[in-house]
């Protein structure tokens, strides 16, 4: 079984998929005058305006589900894994990844505004939408859908639900089972109450969660502050096979860079338009800024603090790909969630661990909830056309079992599984938004020609030249 789950992990992610995500990011970052820079401010001002409705909720509360989404064990327990696969480089290629990221990230979320439908009362899309709708190809969708269903019930929660587990171990002595039972109850609870309840409480825990953390590390950072160039310059040497002691990993240090990246921040997985769509705003282009706000969110803040944290304090090891380690000042630790545990013990020898695993419990739990909501989404549209009452229910009993057993097996494990998935999303979703990238563009245009007049955009399909859009007829 691992065997196999390894091989089609190394098919999945090849360096074609790595390539073509970066590719992606430049394209369309070129295409949109690199607007993860130039519309910044605007980015941060659209995140708290709009209410939500009987329909959709407010762009906050659909940053709040994206984030819940993109801010995980890939935080934590991915940044560790980049760094000990890829040494201290691979910190380096997350940030790019999360730059050119973002310009994918609006083009998605901006398509899933544009071609959202309303559901049973409520607004739905992403990917399988704008598929179907955009390139009028029905199979495709419909494969994407399934893909999505699959890899956010079974293949992604393990990930999560395996890191709470063994921090909470780790820190509190619970064993897994226990805590398996736990938050499996709780996930139960929320995902039966649908989107409304999953936003509502992504609304209130995903800014204290976020923001508990940031301060934690600041605090490090902050006792570590005459450290910062010297840490800074051995990611940038070691991203650039500078460094000597890690030049055996350079090749790994892109990979595992812009596989942790991908993973953490979810830009071109496709996952993100599901949240972006359900949010009530008066042009798509508004949602898809806050969808590239939540990038940067997501890496450059959570995803750097992590991995300062673990290099100012030295808690990690760096495997050599032949066997053995580069460097190794944990000895018999296993990667994961615990490299972070160590590196806040250090300076919080009372907090450290136990801090960092309920910060773990808090991201990854939250990201479980996305994942539910993602999937009924996709759910929701093979439902279009015959209803199937049964299917909700078997949903929830997927996730929730796979919830479960993530708790039970083991890390490797868990992170190949979750890696199919992800690829497997993002290998179908960016070839998807290239495609369509004339509706994405021309909808780009049209927002910013209206603010360029001054005026707060409106979209309209027929004006801005975008077909299909039936919802913004």
């Amino acid at each position: 079984m691992k065997e196999i789950v390894e091989v089609v992990n190394n098919i999945v992610w090849s360096y074609a998929l790595i390539g073509l995500c970066l590719a992606a990011g430049v394209y369309f970052s070129v295409r949109t005058r690199f607007l993860q820079v130039t519309y910044l401010k605007e980015m941060f001002k659209l995140l708290f305006k709009g209410e939500s409705s009987e329909k959709g909720v407010s762009s906050f509360q659909a940053f709040a589900i994206a984030i819940s989404g993109r801010v995980g064990t890939g935080n934590i327990a991915g940044v560790a894994m980049a760094i000990a696969m890829g040494g201290p480089g691979a910190v380096f290629w997350m940030w790019v990844i999360a730059f050119l990221g973002g310009a994918s990230a609006f083009v998605e979320s901006t398509l899933g505004q544009v071609f959202k439908e309303v559901n049973n009362g409520q607004y739905r899309g992403g990917p399988a939408y704008y598929i179907e709708k955009g390139l009028g190809v029905r199979w495709y969708a419909m494969l994407f859908a399934f893909a999505t269903i699959i890899s956010m019930t079974l293949l992604m929660p393990g990930v999560q639900s395996n890191s709470i587990a063994l921090s909470v171990q780790n820190a509190f002595g619970v064993p897994v089972e226990y805590t398996g039972l736990i938050i499996t109850f709780f996930l139960a609870l929320i995902i039966i109450g649908g989107v409304k309840r999953i936003s509502k409480v992504a609304e209130v825990v995903v800014p204290f969660m976020a923001a508990a953390y940031i301060l934690m590390a600041l605090v490090i950072i902050g006792a570590n502050i005459a450290e910062v160039p010297g840490v800074l310059m051995v990611i940038i040497k070691s991203a650039f096979n500078l460094e000597a002691a890690f030049s055996g990993v350079f090749g790994m240090a892109i990979a595992w860079g812009v596989k942790r990246g991908i993973y953490s921040n979810e830009a071109g997985q496709g996952t993100a338009p599901h949240a972006a769509a359900a949010a009530e705003v008066s042009h798509p282009a508004k949602q898809g800024l806050v969808q590239a706000f939540s990038v940067y969110v997501d890496t450059l803040f959570v995803c750097t603090a992590t991995a300062l944290m673990i290099l100012f304090t030295g808690q990690y090891n760096v495997i050599n790909p032949e066997g053995g380690f580069i460097v190794e000042h944990l000895p018999g630790v296993a990667v994961g969630p615990e490299y972070t545990q160590y590196a806040v013990a250090t300076h919080f020898p009372d907090l450290g661990s136990g801090f960092v695993a309920v910060s773990l419990l808090f991201f990854a739990f939250t990201t479980i909830m996305a994942y539910y909501y993602i999937a009924e989404t996709n759910l929701s549209y093979l439902n279009r056309l015959q209803d199937r009452p049964w299917s909700l229910w078997a949903l929830r009993i997927m996730i929730l079992g796979a919830t479960f057993y993530g708790t039970i097996k083991t890390a490797k494990v868990a992170w190949m599984l979750g890696d199919i998935g992800v690829g497997l999303m993002a290998w179908l979703n960016v070839i998807a938004i290239l495609l369509l990238r004339k509706p994405a563009m021309k909808t780009f245009e049209d927002y910013r020609r209206q603010l360029k007049a001054g005026k707060d955009p409106v979209f309209k399909a027929k004006e801005a030249g975008v077909d299909n859009a039936d919802f913004w007829k």
